[in-house]
């Protein structure tokens, strides 16, 4: 999500890795900015998406000529920096010339230009240690949109919120489990969020209810989605589709002892979890991931101690809340020993030539109690 800091100047700043967010945004916000009935003279466009460190230097130089050139007529224009490629780590970004450019644009910020000129400047690729980058924190209104980053716990929920008030703007209503997929299969990234419901939309016509049939008849199954699918499979106890997921995600090349650590042993650990602080705590039926979320949160500390936390160190609930509504189907003594049978299988994938996915199967077995 963005964060804002109130501007001191007419000075923009549209920053961070999420690439499709940034360009869509800083569009927007040349589009606001440009004063009506100015036309070409309005907006002054210079292209930071420099190859080398003498483009790149240049590019500033323009920029700064441009903020000390009046309007025309009197009136105002907003001079955009835009696509800049040389605030990060790389060598135009560490070059002497480049640093020279950028802290005498700075200081044109930090003393102001003339009236009527707005600066914005977009930007993919940062280095927060540069005194560029805290000129713009401290001079500029700033708004940073960085991707979310997957591969750690928690992302979910953020990725939840973009999708929920993206579909709002749309009209579109999600059932739970699509949304969940929905969200599990696009990743959190927004310039997919964004094609995949314009597909949806499209699709869906006048009706605007989203089912989980729809989301996997269009949107693509990523390995993120095959593995979650997985996970729904278990929950749900479904032997057969678990069978048949294992079988893909083997045929898409995935290890079978990967498999095994990121599908198969976080679904029954968050099974035997959730169970766990439903039946202690006596936590009613609930419908939605995240009344389960608030629950547990009401609980005292020592009740979730040891419930997987994420990096600013709150509950990690969101898997744990999808977990929940299927965890009354499992007796806690059969997750136990499905959770004995993956040690197992960790042992035997790492330490004998049996077959994987026969090791495998007999672990979904075992979880799910056929004999």
């Amino acid at each position: 999500m963005p964060k804002t800091k109130a501007a001191t100047a007419n000075v923009y700043a549209v920053l961070g890795s999420d690439e499709a967010e940034v360009k869509r945004v800083a569009a927007e916000l040349a589009c606001n900015l440009t004063p009506a009935g100015a036309g070409d003279f309005g907006l002054e466009i210079i292209d930071g998406a420099a190859d080398n460190v003498d483009q790149a230097e240049v590019r500033v130089r323009s920029a700064i000529e441009a903020l000390q050139t009046l309007p025309f007529f009197g009136s105002s224009k907003v001079v955009w920096l835009k696509n800049v490629n040389f605030l990060g780590d790389d060598q135009k970004a560490r070059s002497a010339a480049v640093q020279s450019a950028l802290e005498e644009l700075a200081g044109l910020i930090d003393s102001g230009f003339g009236p009527g000129v707005t600066l914005l400047v977009s930007a993919t690729d940062l280095d927060k240690r540069r005194s560029f980058y805290k000129t713009l924190l401290k001079r500029a209104e700033v708004q940073v949109f960085d991707r979310l980053d997957s591969s750690r716990g928690g992302w979910e929920e953020e990725a939840l919120e973009i999708v929920q008030h993206r579909a709002k703007k749309r009209k579109l209503q999600f059932d739970d489990g699509a949304l969940d997929l929905f969200v599990l299969l696009t990743g959190g990234d927004t310039r997919q969020i964004e094609n995949e419901l314009e597909k949806i939309d499209t699709f869906l016509g006048t009706d605007r209810v989203v089912t989980i049939e729809i989301v996997r008849e269009l949107v693509p199954l990523s390995r993120a989605g095959v593995i979650f699918e997985l996970g729904n499979a278990l929950a749900a106890r479904d032997l057969q589709l678990s069978l048949k997921l294992v079988r893909r995600l083997l045929d898409q090349g995935e290890s079978a002892i990967g498999i095994l650590l990121v599908a198969v042993v976080p679904t029954i650990r968050n099974l035997l979890l959730a169970k766990d602080l439903i039946e202690r705590h006596r936590l009613p039926r609930l419908h939605s991931p995240f009344q389960f979320v608030s629950a547990i949160n009401r609980l005292p500390a020592e009740a979730t101690d040891h419930l997987p936390r994420k990096k600013d160190g709150s509950i990690n609930g969101y898997a744990l809340g999808i977990a929940a509504q299927q965890a009354g189907k499992f007796e806690t003594t059969q997750l136990i020993g499905a959770m004995q049978a993956c040690l197992g299988a960790n042992v035997h994938l790492v330490t004998t030539q049996l077959d994987h996915e026969l090791i495998l199967t007999e672990v979904v077995v075992k979880l799910l109690g056929e004999s």
